[in-house]
């Protein structure tokens, strides 16, 4: 089966993969990126430990969660936390149940950024993709987990559209060349100067690297969140910092149909990055300036257990509290309180009761069939 296609994608240029871009092009957002990055990082040097803590749990939750979005799956929000928090040592009261789907994602993306100074192996790059897909299944469908791809049933194709009116977006390098690319990717990645390959500011790095190994596409499935993770770990090493405090890949899930656009136009194109790194530079900094809402919830919860910190509450209560100050989706009722506290109606509302005559909790003036409830004292109790 011949690789050759018109219009030839990147990888299949002779000056491969000699990466060129204009960085006179790219100074301004460039230097936009790392204003807001010092802007973000004085803002959390501001922060006691706990409340950086808080901060580094919501974005690795964030991340964990619209990472998996990107490509179709969704995790369970509490589980992702819970096993975030396991991992961080982030007390947040009771944890979820072990899911191994969720373990094997939140594996991955802390040791990306954890681990960011160690060298980025062929064995780790392995690691992160059996963890990826614990029973050895993609879906319904067996995968080579653990291993790169063989394309024994034909070329590495990303395609959409149903059987009969499908397109191909983009063909990746034949499997035979992997072992070898893989070493000329990882020798670049870790300063090991590749042919015709240059170094360049460390954010830009991050963009060629995501930008590089999703373009060899090496797995039969999971090589958009490995190549997210590699450029989070680029990321880390950017900023000399295990801990994040924005998430690339939840600015990447807003922005998904433009996403794909940028990858398929740049490997089909030259070696001329440079319209992918000025995309990839602008969502980042979007990124970057979206963490200051993260930023501003954990100072309201943080405000919020300061005022009430000599108010008695039971366990059922701190736990619905929490829940209410990390985003509870939906309306708070007494049945709702009622599930998640595993009590009956009657505690629930006992429960309720209380908070509402110390002033902790107020009746919603939103209209519905059941009495409401929304925190006091925060953006989100009524006007």
């Amino acid at each position: 089966m011949s690789y050759l296609i018109d219009p030839l994608y990147i990888w299949q240029s002779p000056d491969w993969p000699a990466w060129r871009y204009d960085a006179m092009a790219l100074a301004p957002h460039l230097a936009r990126v790392h204003q807001a990055q010092g802007h973000l990082r004085g803002r959390m040097d501001a922060l006691g430990m706990a409340q950086r803590d808080q901060a580094a749990l919501q974005v690795v939750t964030e991340d964990v969660l619209k990472t998996s979005e990107i490509e179709g799956e969704h995790l369970d929000r509490n589980a992702v936390r819970s096993s975030i928090a396991r991992r961080l040592g982030v007390d947040i009261g009771a944890l979820a149940p072990v899911d191994r789907h969720v373990e094997g994602v939140v594996d991955m993306v802390l040791d990306a950024t954890g681990r960011h100074a160690e060298p980025l192996t062929v064995e780790r790059l392995l690691g992160w993709h059996a963890a990826l897909f614990p029973t050895g299944y993609s879906g319904m469908s067996p995968s080579r987990v653990g291993a790169w791809r063989d394309d024994a049933s034909g070329p590495m194709q990303v395609v959409s559209g149903s059987i009969g009116r499908r397109k191909v977006h983009y063909e990746a390098p034949p499997a035979g060349r992997l072992e070898r690319e893989i070493d000329s990717f990882l020798r670049w990645l870790d300063g090991v100067e590749a042919a015709g390959a240059t170094h360049g500011d460390p954010v830009l790095r991050a963009g060629l690297a995501h930008l590089w190994l999703v373009t060899l596409h090496p797995f039969d499935d999971g090589n958009g969140r490995i190549s997210r993770a590699v450029g989070d770990l680029m990321l880390a090493r950017a900023e000399h910092s295990p801990q994040r405090f924005y998430s690339l890949s939840g600015q990447i899930e807003r922005e998904r149909k433009d996403y794909y656009a940028q990858l398929e136009a740049t490997q089909k194109g030259d070696m001329d990055v440079t319209v992918w790194l000025r995309w990839f530079l602008d969502c980042l900094l979007r990124a970057i300036e979206a963490a200051d809402a993260t930023i501003g919830a954990v100072l309201v919860k943080a405000t919020f257990w300061q005022r009430w910190a000599g108010t008695p509450m039971n366990e059922r209560q701190l736990k619905l509290l929490n829940r209410l100050l990390d985003g509870f989706e939906g309306k708070l009722t007494t049945a709702k309180w009622a599930a998640i506290a595993k009590c009956s109606a009657d505690t629930a509302l006992r429960d309720i009761s209380d908070l509402v005559g110390r002033g902790v909790l107020v009746r919603s003036e939103a209209g519905g069939r059941s009495t409401s409830y929304v925190l006091a004292g925060t953006d989100r109790a009524p006007d």
